[in-house]
């Protein structure tokens, strides 16, 4: 095949039907049917599908209806979160996906990257990302960086005959490349479809909430069968005595837990994008708020992913940045080399610094100047030279940089000299610093040999870089220290680098750094033992990630782990929160991450863990208000069925309304509420304590329990005056849904009290109550709901009771939270 002529139309459309796009390989998307499916096979839901059925056959379609309408609210909101989150995730990977210039029909195109096939011809440009594996073919100082696939942050060169991978970017030079292998069959595609193989644990609290749930069912329909028996044997009423047993057995089911939990991820998920954190797996919500470590990239996360000139040796002195303006006269000679030693429209990182900087300095001396010959970096000598005339007066000017190293063999040094420069070299790389070297040469009659080697180049001076660190991550670490959270950087840089990076973050770096070489020296047993005393790792390849979150997994940590390379995605995998780039990261590291961090910054991850943290501490109120609520409820579905001379007060509609409307509803104030004071203060949720252990249940059924009692109180008042039966359930229904309301008043905080609460001004608090007031009083007064609710309306002085009786509650359970937190107090 002809370079300049590629690929036919038709030979296009072969491939494309043999081999595919050029894509790799993704999760199908969930259906709505799938969806529907997993929240109607929990028991709760069953429940309801089996008493709207029961309703339905009796003839009572409204009834019926309003039951079976509550299951499609909730199917609602858990699709419409799934697929806002895949939207934002798709658009993310539109915008990063590759182009490329091809060659087809003895014609350049550019096309789409997934439309690129095998055997075609594409023409790479600087800043060019390649978009799948090929062969060079034509090599013009083509220098490319692999780190997204490798972990290793220098470009390496290719020449003829070798390989380019798909996703690497081109820094320098431009060539002809030959696809070989595109998809699933590239580098990436081979990480992306072993990312099968590694099993995703659930979240603690999903283990949690399935084994609740799955015990109260059990609990429940125990209870209904003893009930639906004692119902039908004091009263003989088969059909009452059923649905007596399934409003039993819904009142001690929670079926708000699936509604609840799900609300709160998808708000969580929504408040978490707003600080440029997508959420891939909402799960990881509730692991961020139990986080222990994390292990964080350096590059672009800790630091900004540019390069800026910090430092500059010249004259044989070391200039600080701060100092360049007052030495510009001394540098000006070594940044005009470096300048002319690079690409005039720089892709380069370093090389954009130089330009930056040279302007920076002196703008006026900046000259027009044209390319004569260019010696191109090689594996043999990492040094770029370019000849150059000045088109105002027509100068020769020979420039090079490059390692230090070859820049001095270049120039001929001496022992002594060459050591002592090499000396300066490894004091700058401690301070963090990536270091080049500069040189030039006067040309002898205009001749320039064929290698660089048989120049007279004399030494300029040194270029210390460096990736600044963001500006926000010093105070992010320290966040993350008083949190009990133990932060890890894992980089690529040699050792000494990485110690200065974590000086100046705020790492401990007293501790051992463990180099990549070292950690492949240890076993399984042995990392596990010594990855408790290690806060940075070195020279270490993305591979080895994996190692280090199965490590400390196996040491019992909650670990979050950041990653953007297509060898990254392991490790994203397998961490409890993996938490892709949106910038620089690739589509498998996206796919495999359970986070996707929209602006690569450190900080917004430490935001994201104290937002988990916050929504953690308001479900577990939540919860806590949910079981609290339950037992007036249960007790007053029981009491008829033991007691036959009570009247039936709770039918299933008064315990849908109550526990897939209000509840709910009630529960979005709570997800609204602000975070609790000191709340990055503490230490992250033990990983082996509860979500919902015995003492915060007891406490809980507590508080219902008190509820209960006033509620039974009033029932039997309203007895004694000898009400109707449907006055009897509007006012004890009633007394319930205020009790409910002043219970959530003191359930907002744990620490301040209720007027603190309100003092504050959760709108969304005031306008929940609003409603629920609205909606008590829609209910009592209608006569269409009425009827519905098989209510009577008795006069609104019959509610003056349940408003003092709730408030008195709200009066004692304030009490006992104001002497619980003095107590933890002191």
């Amino acid at each position: 095949m002809k370079i300049n002529k590629g690929l036919s139309a038709q030979e296009v459309n072969d491939r494309l039907k043999t081999f595919g796009y050029n894509e790799l390989p993704t999760s199908k998307p969930k259906s709505l049917w799938h969806i529907a499916f997993e929240v109607i096979k929990e028991p709760m839901f069953i429940l309801l599908i089996s008493c709207g059925t029961i309703y339905m056959v009796l003839g009572n379609y409204r009834e019926g209806a309003i039951l079976m309408s509550s299951i499609f609210i909730i199917i609602f909101i858990t699709f419409y979160q799934y697929q806002k989150t895949e939207k934002a995730l798709n658009a993310l990977k539109k915008l990063s996906s590759p182009r490329a210039l091809v060659v087809r029909d003895n014609q350049e195109m550019r096309i789409a990257g997934r439309e690129v096939v095998p055997d075609d011809i594409v023409l790479l440009h600087e800043g060019d990302r390649i978009p799948a594996d090929a062969k060079v073919l034509v090599s013009q100082n083509l220098t490319v960086d692999e780190s997204m696939l490798t972990g290793e942050s220098i470009p390496v060169v290719r020449d003829n005959d070798e390989l380019v991978f798909s996703g690497t970017l081109v820094v320098q030079g431009k060539a002809t490349i030959k696809i070989t292998a595109t998809g699933s069959k590239t580098q990436f595609g081979k990480i992306g479809t072993s990312l099968q193989s590694i099993e995703q644990d659930e979240t603690r609290l999903q283990k949690e909430m399935k084994l609740l749930i799955r015990n109260l069912f059990i609990v429940g329909a125990i209870i209904s069968v003893i009930v639906v028996l004692a119902f039908y044997y004091t009263r003989g009423n088969f059909i009452a005595s059923l649905l007596n047993g399934i409003a039993s057995a819904m009142a001690i089911l929670p079926e708000e837990f699936p509604v609840v939990l799900t609300v709160f991820l998808a708000l969580g998920a929504w408040r978490l994008s707003k600080n440029n954190v997508l959420t891939r797996k909402s799960s990881a919500i509730e692991s961020l708020g139990s986080a222990t470590v994390l292990c964080s990239d350096k590059t672009g996360t800790i630091t900004q992913n540019k390069m800026e000139i910090a430092a500059l040796f010249c004259n044989l002195t070391f200039i600080d940045k701060k100092d360049f303006e007052q030495n510009k006269n001394e540098i000006e000679q070594l940044l005009n080399v470096a300048k002319l030693a690079s690409q005039i429209d720089a892709i380069d990182p370093m090389e954009k610094a130089i330009a930056i900087t040279k302007e920076s300095i002196n703008p006026s001396t900046t000259n027009e100047s044209k390319l004569i010959k260019e010696y191109p970096l090689s594996k043999e000598l990492f040094a770029m030279t370019r000849v150059m005339e000045n088109l105002n007066d027509h100068s020769i000017t020979i420039s090079t940089k490059g390692a230090p190293e070859a820049i001095f063999n270049l120039c001929k040094l001496n022992e002594a000299d060459k050591t002592q420069h090499l000396k300066t070299v490894n004091e700058m790389a401690k301070k963090g610093y990536r270091v080049i070297a500069v040189a030039d040469s006067i040309p002898t009659n205009n001749v320039y040999p064929e290698t660089l080697q048989e120049f007279e180049f004399t030494f300029l001076g040194l270029i210390g870089f460096i990736d600044p660190i963001r500006a926000e991550v010093p105070n992010a670490i320290k966040e993350c220290t008083n949190a009990g959270i133990k932060v890890i950087m894992i980089t690529g840089d040699y050792p000494e680098t990485a110690k200065s990076i974590g000086l100046q973050i705020g790492l401990d770096t007293s501790k051992k750094i463990v180099t990549g070489d070292e950690l492949d020296k240890m076993d399984d047993e042995q990392l596990k033992q010594q990855i408790g005393g290690i806060n940075i790792f070195a020279r270490v390849i993305p591979e080895q990630k994996l190692r280090i979150v199965q490590a400390l997994k196996s040491n019992n940590e909650i670990v979050a782990m950041t990653g953007d390379g297509v060898n990254d995605a392991p490790a994203l995998k397998a961490a409890n929160i993996g938490i892709a780039m949106g910038n620089k990261g690739t589509d498998v590291a996206r796919e495999a991450a359970s986070l996707v961090l929209l602006d690569d910054n450190f900080a917004s991850i430490v935001s994201a863990i104290r937002s988990g943290r916050k929504i953690f501490d308001n479900l577990q109120k939540a919860m806590s208000y949910i079981i609290a609520i339950h037992i007036p409820i249960i007790g007053l579905a029981l009491l008829p069925a033991f007691f036959t001379s009570l009247p039936l007060l709770l039918l299933p509609l008064h315990i849908v309304f109550m526990e897939l409307i209000i509840d709910p509803v009630c529960s979005v104030a709570f997800e609204s509420e602000a975070e609790e004071n000191g709340i990055m203060n503490r230490l992250p949720r033990n990983p082996n304590e509860l979500f919902f252990g015995g003492r915060k249940i007891f406490s809980s059924a507590l508080k219902g329990a008190l509820l209960l009692a006033m509620v039974v109180i009033i029932y039997f008042i309203s007895v004694h005056e000898k009400h109707t039966l449907n006055e009897i359930r509007a006012i004890t229904f009633s007394a319930l849904i205020i009790g409910n309301i002043f219970l959530i008043l003191t359930d907002l905080s744990k620490t301040k009290n209720f007027i603190s609460v309100l003092k504050e001004g959760n709108k969304t608090v005031l306008f929940i109550l609003t409603v629920a007031l609205i909606m008590l009083l829609l209910i009592n007064s209608v006569p269409f709901l009425q009827k519905t609710f098989s209510f009577e309306f008795p006069g609104y002085y019959h509610f003056i009771p349940s408003a003092i009786g709730s408030f008195s509650l709200l009066m004692v359970l304030e009490l006992y939270k104001y002497f619980k937190n003095k107590n933890l107090a002191q």
